[in-house]
């Protein structure tokens, strides 16, 4: 779909001094050591700036301060019961963000920690919802050279030394270390999942180095992208006329960051493994009842590199072993002695104290001769404990099992399976590399986005069934079962026609036989109540509407199950898999982990059918209702206890929001119509006609198209909108042609009638009541804002042409719109240097009634240029898009690479760091490489298949939408409904 007119775009995105010489790179041209040509770029000594936050206006503060009261209660209350509100805007990390970020390490759902480009690691995701962004400055790289006999000597840590807390004179810590590096000859290049530092001549002259970072994030590899850790590759060339002993440590402190830090009762030992591999481990143990981390640092020993270990030292002058003893005997001998391996396990550390332990490699290099040294790292923390008591098995654990020397066995292996996880990421990434008609910025920024993947937050469990109980938490359960009669309310699927019924069970301690109290730490596999069903116990105090058993939809074949899948709105917003937003990045998971996608879709699939009755108070009303309504979708699956207690979010009552029950509907049809799962689409079905129907009740006056209540009930949370809108209105006509063609294609007619039915009456409604003449208006209320150019208008139509559906509107008012949009909202923005703003007045100036009308946001912007490639507008598309690169990732921007914000103003402060949404720029490679089941769907438009009788004009309100179709994918036919199994 991608024309030849692309090259508007500047093809280099950097200047040509920021390229290392051709020499260099031609001395590194074998096994990967060179860097791609096409990589985001730093010098190492550029400088880190710090980023500036929003701020509100007087006037938006003065229209939030009651909202801010009742968070700022509610923030200290959670806080007294010792969790963390999921917004907190009231608290602010000690370590103030910077441009520093870099490649984040691992894969995906085990834990994360971000290392900068500079070199430093930070942004500690070990814990779930809990991210600790100061960097642990002993956790290094380093290289001693000696030459001429030793006459001539090279030592320093391979970071530059401009950090805070380095060169206090006479410190036993890593002060005394030589931080010797300027940075001036050495560059980083980031192309996710792996990065290159060239450090060209530093610090010895004669020297070139090269460190490879490689992470296995591979597509469609459900295995390997769970596993926590990481590979560091360095190839040593010597340009010089003399050989030299070359030394490189790994130096590591046993920490998570954080408050365990220096809370004691830590360990190391040190290990010899297969294979020549061998290191350390270090087990930690986390704060608050956290489940222990152990890491391994480790090297491989070859036939040229010996590999030696100093298994504990510490950071002041009562250790044993100082980190001045470690760097003094490095510089001296060039290795550890070869006795550490018997030391056995340490002393544990006392409260205060910082233990850590190094790994050093070192091997001869020749004259004009090469060599590859190869360390890992790997953290095993097999349990995910969430705040309010549920436990599970990371996925991991599938493979390599709960004991803390899977650590050992995961550096092991990482460190001889490293090279076949390059060779399928370069397999991945070559035919969009090698695609000339794309723009530099484009094709490594689409890569690099992806960061978000492993850095937030991400959990990945590896049972399909939810649910495992504390071992510390069981005489509490017991004590609750025994003091009350517990409640279960299942909802029944019957007949055709006839109503779903809710029935009630009791439960007693029998019923939980099924559940494993987790009292068995090495057990390689999470257990689960059923396989079809979990009880969640109903809480003293609590109705029996917000009890709920949850049916497990059947996967397909469970020997192909991949687990359960968690990711944040963003770390700032702790709330998991939020689902408005996911409706952005949801794209980049579709493509790349389709059934990582699909599981989540059944999550919110069970989610619609479920009821929470317990009280809530919404924060910008102050009003209460309840958790969770059946129908609605939720707008996340919680914070503190995900699956079990959703919507975490609590601001507004999203049960009225407009654009939750639509995205539902419209993401699941583009996943079913992109994978033809018609498991999928089986198990999902009945939520897919409930969340139609429950939407019904907001056509207020009976035109076919809902209205907006005034209020943001839509993911632009402070832009009020009044009656039809156009972001609501254009995703509610597409969720009712998305549902009318999977309808048909699920055998539904009557539905499938029905929905046409409403679409053919809502869409001239909608045009009607929005359509100026080049733009749909914001809203069709009469306050201000109301003739507002939206960016995000066509939201609607961007899925529509991405599932293979017929466009919504006439191809000349998609293509007015959406120029009018890149006219107003990109163009007239520092000349479209910044993306999209959310709003602007016809006038040409941006709209400010609220904060987020005047935002730009990176996902949106990335939508909207997808939606302009879908409608053939590329060069449009890929300048705004490219405002995107220009502000966030460029050296002349902001600084926002690898934490691409929910938003930044037009003066480029940001809000909320490290976010999902921007995973939408694959929304623009989806758009430019459709999949092929789209591609050669049949071209008859599905919605002339559907023929409408005169009774599909309404809903049928006796009918709840959840029905019995097939029980299993092999029952798929030309109509399930007349399914016989």
């Amino acid at each position: 779909m991608v024309s030849g007119n692309l090259f508007h775009c500047r093809k280099n995105s950097w200047p040509p001094d920021e390229y290392i010489s051709k020499s260099t790179l031609q001395l590194f041209d074998f096994d990967s050591a060179s860097p791609p040509e096409q990589a985001w770029r730093r010098k190492l000594n550029g400088h880190a700036n710090l980023l500036k936050e929003f701020s509100v206006t007087f006037v938006e503060a003065i229209k939030m301060v009651r909202l801010g009261i009742r968070l700022w209660s509610y923030v200290r209350e959670e806080a007294s019961q010792g969790r963390k509100a999921p917004i907190d805007p009231f608290t602010k990390e000690a370590c103030k963000p910077s441009a520093s970020q870099g490649v984040p390490l691992g894969g995906m759902g085990s834990g994360s920690i971000s290392r900068g480009f500079r070199g430093e690691f930070r942004q500690w995701q070990i814990i779930p919802g809990t991210c600790e962004a100061s960097p642990v400055m002993a956790n290094q790289f380093s290289i001693f050279i000696s030459r001429d006999g030793g006459n001539k000597k090279y030592a320093s840590v391979l970071a530059p030394g401009q950090h805070e807390g380095i060169g206090k004179a006479g410190d036993s810590g890593i002060s005394s270390w030589g931080w010797n590096l300027d940075g001036q000859h050495s560059t980083y290049h980031a192309l996710f999942p792996r990065a290159w530092t060239v450090y060209d001549g530093e610090p010895d002259p004669e020297l070139k180095v090269s460190c490879r970072q490689i992470s296995p994030f591979i597509p469609h590899n459900y295995r390997d992208s769970s596993l926590p850790t990481a590979v560091f590759v360095y190839t040593l060339v010597n340009t010089g006329r003399e050989r030299a002993k070359v030394s490189l440590v790994f130096s590591w402190a046993n920490s998570i960051g954080g408050i365990s830090h220096l809370s004691g009762d830590h360990v190391n030992e040190p290990f010899i493994g297969e294979d020549g591999v061998s290191g350390v481990l270090l087990h930690h143990k986390t704060a608050k009842g956290n489940p222990p981390v152990t890491f391994a640092i480790a090297a491989c020993e070859t036939q040229n590199v010996s590999v030696t270990v100093l298994p504990s030292f510490g950071l002041s002058e009562g250790s044993g072993v100082t980190a001045k003893d470690m760097w003094d005997k490095m510089v001296q001998d060039g290795q550890f002695d070869r006795g550490n391996f018997s030391s056995g396990p340490s002393v544990p550390s006392s409260p205060g104290e910082t233990l850590c332990a190094a790994v050093a490699a070192s091997a001869w290099v020749e004259p004009h001769g090469k060599c590859t040294v190869a360390f890992s790292l790997s953290w095993s923390s097999p349990k995910v404990k969430f705040l309010k008591g549920f436990s599970y098995r990371r996925r991991y654990t599938k493979f390599y099992g709960t004991s803390e020397k899977a650590a050992q066995t995961l550096a092991h292996d990482a460190l001889t399976n490293y090279k076949r996880w390059e060779e399928e990421i370069e397999k991945w990434q070559r035919p969009i590399l090698m695609d000339e008609r794309l723009p530099e910025w484009y094709k490594f920024t689409l890569f690099n986005e992806l960061y978000f993947l492993v850095a937030g937050g991400t959990v990945w469990i590896d049972s399909s069934v939810v649910g495992k109980k504390m071992a510390n938490d069981h005489d509490e359960l017991v004590a609750r079962i025994k003091e009350d009669d517990m409640k279960a309310t299942e909802a029944k699927v019957s007949g055709r026609g006839e109503e779903v019924s809710r029935t009630t069970t009791t439960t007693t301690l029998n019923d939980f036989s099924g559940v494993e109290f987790d009292e068995e730490e090495n057990s390689t596999s999470s257990s689960h109540v059923s396989e079809d069903e979990l009880m969640v116990p109903l809480k003293s105090g609590y109705t029996d509407r917000s009890y709920q058993t949850y049916k497990v939809m059947d996967p397909g074949n469970t020997e192909e199950d991949v687990g359960r899948f968690l990711y944040l709105e963003g770390v700032e917003y702790v709330m998991w898999c939020t689902y408005d937003v996911h409706f952005y990045a949801s794209f980049a998971l579709l493509e790349l982990f389709p059934k990582i996608e699909l599981n989540i879709q059944r999550d919110f699939a069970k989610a619609v059918l479920s009821e929470d009755g317990r009280k809530v108070k919404f924060l910008a009303d102050g009003k209460y209702g309840i958790r969770k309504v059946r129908g609605a979708v939720p707008h996340d699956l919680g914070t503190h206890d995900p699956w079990n207690e959703m919507n975490a979010y609590n601001i507004h009552d999203t049960s009225r929001w407009k654009d939750l029950n639509t995205k539902f509907v419209l993401q699941v049809y583009r996943d079913f119509a992109a994978t033809r799962d018609m498991a999928f689409g089986v198990d999902v079905w009945p939520s897919v006609r409930a969340a139609i129907e429950y939407m019904e009740q907001f056509d207020r006056d009976g035109d076919g198209v809902i209205e907006n209540d005034g209020f943001p009930d839509q993911t632009y949370d402070t832009w009020t909108v009044h009656g039809i809108s156009a972001y609501c209105g254009c995703l509610w006509v597409a969720a009712l042609q998305a549902a009318a063609a999977m309808a048909h294609e699920l055998g539904d007619q009557e539905f499938a009638e029905t929905c046409k039915s409403k679409f053919l009456k809502a869409k001239p409604v909608l045009e009607a009541k929005l359509w100026n003449g080049s733009y749909f208006n914001y809203d069709s209320g009469s306050s201000s804002n109301s003739k507002s150019i939206q960016a995000d208008q066509l939201a609607g139509q961007w899925y529509t042409a991405s599932s293979g559906l017929p466009p919504l509107f006439d191809d000349f008012k998609i293509k007015s719109a959406l120029k009018k949009i890149y006219d107003f909202n990109v163009m007239k923005i520092k000349g479209g240097r910044m993306g999209a703003v959310n709003g602007m007045h016809p006038n040409g100036k941006v709209d400010e009634t609220c904060m987020q009308s005047r935002e730009i946001w990176t996902g949106v912007t990335y939508g909207v240029a997808a939606t302009m490639i879908l409608a053939g507008m590329e060069e449009e598309a890929f300048k705004t898009a490219e405002g995107i690169f220009l502000a966030g990732w460029s050296e002349d921007g902001f600084g926002y690479w690898f934490q691409t914000p929910e938003a930044w103003s037009t003066d480029g402060h940001y809000r909320s760091l490290i976010y999902m949404r921007p995973l939408s720029i694959w929304g623009m490679q989806w758009a430019l490489s459709l999949p092929k089941a789209i591609l050669e769907a049949p071209k008859i438009n599905v919605m002339d298949r559907i023929h409408v009788s005169s009774a599909s004009t309404k809903f049928f309100h006796h009918e709840t939408g959840v029905r019995r179709i097939a029980t299993k994918a092999k029952c798929f036919g030309d109509s399930v409904f007349n399914c016989a199994c």
